[in-house]
């Protein structure tokens, strides 16, 4: 067995928590290497939904091990409740869910801070869930974050939170006129959740490489996309951590030689959540039909996601970005009723056409994409498992964005249900799970 990692290829919400739990049983660990409780992965079993937002999609496999690696940022309180709410709908979660003891904590305060920040920017607000994530980086980066290890000794917890509740009651005071925080209060509370969630903390990079010695196999998670990363994407519109795949490395504590393959997920159109460019977004009836029958509400916040048609430019880059080997096209069986389909080959701005995806803010905010328009199948896809019973003209959708990147499709999904895939035969998957 090889070791994979699963990423998004647009600007997230792709179809990864589906896909990850197909996959899921075919590998010993399931692990998600960056971002908070920020992400949402939806998985359909049967008549019941699970959105997971900080728990690896695996967990819905009881005998498998699920890893929150040191590249995520925790908020207690989320993973406390959604541990709960799994617990009601009958998952088992107990030794088989690990936290990294270096994974950062998010503190109340990260959670005001970024609420205060993001009201204060007014019109040119970037769009964050409010969440804390950001702030929680930020004290990462800064070196005084509270890690998950931290929880274990009280003396340095609360050390280390008095000092950043020092400096962040001057900020809410003087810049944002905020009353400021109690320290006694957060304290008190962080030791209470720490007793909670104190049995999941351990050296999880170590027992990884470990496992991987002994011959498991690793399934790594992606939250987010491409699009979304904070180096690579549309920045500043962007989350605040790595989506891509590299980042699987540095979020579980291992090395890039145990990486076999990257799946990229991508969704038969595209969608974005909150502010910043989107070249092809839809307006007209056409992107009312693929929000409606797409569903296109966040798994997490209930956002409406803004639709277009498939972006060619913002695959290619993903592709390359990413390291691509497969990809995983979700949603197809959205488009069914959809006459005419276009495809994004390029943005045109004063004259100039960009193939590749350019830096400049201006250029995806006033060019004008460049389409090439096919012919939609007009008949159902939905639940198909067959390729071969795909309508040609679904097939020709799908071989042309294979054509277009030179990269292969090992997975079409044609409803949200884990059963109702179609598995293409020849694709790399089939090697890293040893298919005949």
């Amino acid at each position: 067995m090889s070791n994979i990692a699963v990423i998004g290829t647009q600007w997230g919400d792709e179809g990864k928590g589906k896909i990850i739990d197909l996959l899921a049983e075919r590998f010993d660990i399931i692990a998600r290497f960056q971002g908070g409780h920020n992400a949402g992965h939806t998985v359909c079993l049967g008549n019941q939904k699970y959105i997971l937002h900080l728990i690896p999609t695996g967990i819905l496999h009881p005998e498998k091990i699920c890893v929150i690696g040191n590249g995520v940022v925790v908020d207690i309180t989320a993973l406390i409740n959604e541990i709960e709410e799994l617990k009601k709908k009958g998952v088992v979660i107990n030794d088989n869910l690990l936290i990294s003891q270096r994974a950062h904590i998010i503190m109340p305060y990260h959670r005001l801070m970024d609420r205060y920040r993001e009201e204060a920017r007014g019109a040119k607000r970037i769009g964050t869930t409010g969440r804390g994530i950001g702030p929680a980086y930020e004290n990462k980066m800064a070196r005084s974050g509270i890690c998950a290890g931290d929880l274990m000794n009280e003396k340095v917890l609360i050390d280390k939170v008095a000092a950043n509740i020092e400096e962040i009651n001057h900020v809410l005071e003087k810049v944002y006129s905020q009353p400021r925080i109690d320290p006694g209060a957060i304290e008190a509370e962080i030791l209470e959740q720490a007793e909670s969630v104190k049995g999941y903390i351990t050296d999880t990079s170590l027992f990884i490489n470990n496992a991987l010695d002994h011959g498991k196999s690793l399934l790594m998670e992606g939250a987010q996309g491409t699009m979304l990363d904070i180096d690579h994407g549309t920045y500043p519109y962007v989350t605040s951590s790595n989506c891509v795949a590299s980042n699987a490395c540095t979020g579980l504590g291992i090395g890039i030689s145990r990486v076999d393959g990257v799946m990229g997920v991508i969704k038969a159109y595209t969608t974005r959540v909150g502010n910043g460019p989107f070249p092809t977004e839809l307006t007209d009836k056409s992107g009312q039909i693929l929000q409606e029958k797409g569903n296109e509400y966040g798994a997490t916040t209930g956002r409406r996601r803004r639709c277009g048609w498939f972006d060619g430019v913002v695959a290619r880059y993903a592709i390359r970005i990413n390291g691509v080997h497969t990809l995983a096209l979700t949603k197809l069986d959205v488009m069914d009723t959809l006459a005419k389909i276009n495809v994004c080959q390029g943005y045109k701005w004063k004259g100039k056409i960009f193939s590749d995806l350019p830096y400049d803010p201006t250029v995806l905010a006033e060019g004008e994409p460049v389409y090439k328009e096919l012919d939609g199948w007009l008949a159902s896809t939905s639940d198909l498992t067959e390729y071969n019973r795909l309508p040609q003209k679904a097939k020709d959708y799908i071989k042309y964005i294979e054509d277009m990147f030179e990269t292969p499709i090992c997975l079409i999904s044609t409803g949200s249900e884990r059963e109702k895939t179609i598995w293409v035969k020849g694709s790399p998957l089939d090697n890293w799970l040893m298919i005949p």
